[in-house]
Order: structure tokens, then C-alpha cells, then sequence
């Protein structure tokens, strides 16, 4: 099994900066691809960040400039910076890892709990 912890929400001034953190643990073997994902009241998930299968970076349009993903493969770790927050940021953000585990060498998807991020004008 795979467990993912998320951290680092609250609420924040527009221009503010928030740092998330997601740990994952368990019975992995292998990651394929970890990011940071979110859903507005309303709306879709959508993608925020996230490293691809190759070693890239994808970023939402929105957020381009302002955050920066970064990982510790050693720690099975990702990290999303969040700077020059603004209003329509608020969302529960969820980090996901595409992960193999010791028991099964399939590739599932895995998903944290949510932390909220609140940023107020």
C-alpha cells in the first residue's frame, strides 16, 4: 500500500507565498510520476504541476512564474513553492504519484488527503 501525507496549506494574502509538501511511504518500488493537482469548489481537478515519466516538468498555464515543483527521489518527497498568490489559487490541493509497489509492479494512481489553500484579495 501507498500512503501520501500532504502540508504546508493556510491561508495567505494575495502576494503571499505557501510552500506544500507531500511524502510518500509504503511498499514502493518504483514512481513514475509525481505532482501537485487541484479542485475549486465547483470545478474540476486540475493539473498544477508535475514531474512526467521522463524527468520534465508540466505546469498550468495560471501558475507558470509564480510556482516551482521540485522532488527528493531519495525521500519520495515533492515540493510545490507557491509565490505571488493570488485569489483564484484558493483550491484543495492534492498531491498524486503514479507508483508501483513490491507486491505488484503495476503502475496505480495514488492520492493524498488535501490541504487547503485559502488566498484572500
Amino acid at each position: 500500500q501507498v500512503h501520501l501525507v500532504e502540508s504546508g496549506g493556510g491561508s495567505v494574502q494575495a502576494g503571499g507565498s505557501l510552500r506544500l509538501s507531500c511524502a510518500a511511504s509504503g511498499s514502493i518500488f518504483s514512481i513514475n510520476g509525481m505532482g501537485w493537482y487541484r479542485q475549486a469548489p465547483g470545478k474540476q481537478r486540475e493539473l498544477v504541476a508535475a514531474f512526467t515519466s521522463g524527468g520534465g516538468t508540466n505546469y498550468a498555464d495560471s501558475v507558470k512564474g509564480r510556482f516551482t515543483i521540485s522532488r527528493d527521489n531519495a525521500k519520495n518527497t515533492v515540493v510545490l513553492q507557491m509565490n505571488s498568490l493570488k485569489p483564484e489559487d484558493t483550491a484543495v490541493y492534492h498531491c498524486g504519484i503514479t507508483a508501483s509497489t513490491m507486491a505488484s509492479r503495476r503502475y496505480y494512481d495514488y492520492w493524498g488527503q488535501g490541504t487547503q489553500v485559502t488566498v484572500s484579495s
